[in-house]
C-alpha cells in the first residue's frame, strides 16, 4: 500500500500543476449549531461531517469544480462524492462518501464512522474508495493549523483543513473580538480549476460554513 501510495503522490506532485487558493472561516455559528445538534441526538455529529456536506453542497453552486482530467477530455460529475482521508496503518485511504449533498448530515456521520472503521481493518471495497468528485483531508484534530495537501488524480481538488483556534478578529463594525476560526486550503489541478473557479467555489464552501444553517437543508 505504501508503494502504491508513494507513487500516485510522486505522479501527482510532478504531472498535476497545483495551485493553492486559502481561506479563513469564522466557525462559532457552526460549533453552537453542532452543540444544540448534539443534545440527546441518537447519532453525533462532528465537525468534520458538516464540513463533507459543505464542500459537496459548495460543488453544486459550483460545478466545474466537479470534475476529473483525462488526456482526452474533461468529466463533468453528476454526483458530489466526497472522499474523506482517512488515517491507517498501512497508509492513506480515502472512502468515498457518494451523493454527500443530497443526504442529511446524520446519514453522512454514520457513512463516514462505517467506511473509517472498514478502512482502518482493510476491508474496503475497490469501489468504495476509487473515483470521487473532491478529497477532504482534515489533520485540525491533530492540532494543525494549515497546511497544503496533495490532489488524489483524476479529481481536481483537495481541500485541507485545519483546526479551529481562537484567535483575534476585526468585526464588520472595526471592534476587535475573540472568535474560533479554521484555515482551509484548496490545492487545485490548473489544467481543470482557473483561480477564479476555484476561488468561487472556496467563497461558496465559506458561507456555508459560516450559515451552518444552510448545510442542514
Amino acid at each position: 500500500m505504501r508503494r502504491a501510495i508513494a507513487r500516485r503522490l510522486t505522479e501527482s506532485k510532478q504531472n498535476v500543476p497545483h495551485f493553492y487558493l486559502t481561506v479563513d472561516c469564522r466557525m462559532d455559528a457552526l460549533i453552537a449549531l453542532r452543540a444544540q445538534a448534539n443534545q440527546g441526538g441518537a447519532v453525533k455529529l462532528s465537525v468534520n461531517d458538516f464540513i463533507v456536506r459543505a464542500a459537496a453542497l459548495a460543488l453544486r453552486e459550483v460545478p466545474e469544480v466537479n470534475a476529473s482530467w483525462h488526456d482526452d477530455a474533461i468529466e463533468y460529475h453528476a454526483g458530489a462524492d466526497i472522499s474523506v482521508a482517512v488515517a491507517t496503518d498501512g497508509g492513506l485511504v480515502t472512502p468515498i462518501v457518494r451523493d454527500a449533498d443530497v443526504k442529511p448530515l446524520s446519514a453522512i456521520a454514520g457513512e463516514i464512522v462505517e467506511l473509517a472503521g472498514r478502512a482502518k481493518i482493510n476491508r474496503l471495497k475497490p469501489e468504495e474508495f476509487t473515483g470521487g468528485s473532491l478529497t477532504v483531508s482534515n489533520l485540525g484534530m491533530y492540532g494543525i493549523g494549515q497546511f497544503a495537501a496533495i490532489i488524489n488524480p483524476p479529481q481536481a481538488a483537495i481541500l485541507a483543513v485545519g483546526a479551529a483556534e481562537r484567535r483575534p478578529l476585526v468585526d464588520e463594525n472595526g471592534a476587535l473580538a475573540a472568535a474560533s476560526v479554521m484555515t482551509v486550503t484548496l490545492s487545485a489541478d490548473h489544467r481543470v480549476v482557473d483561480g477564479a473557479v476555484g476561488a468561487r467555489w472556496l467563497a461558496a464552501f465559506r458561507k456555508l460554513i459560516e450559515n451552518p444553517v444552510r448545510i442542514l437543508l
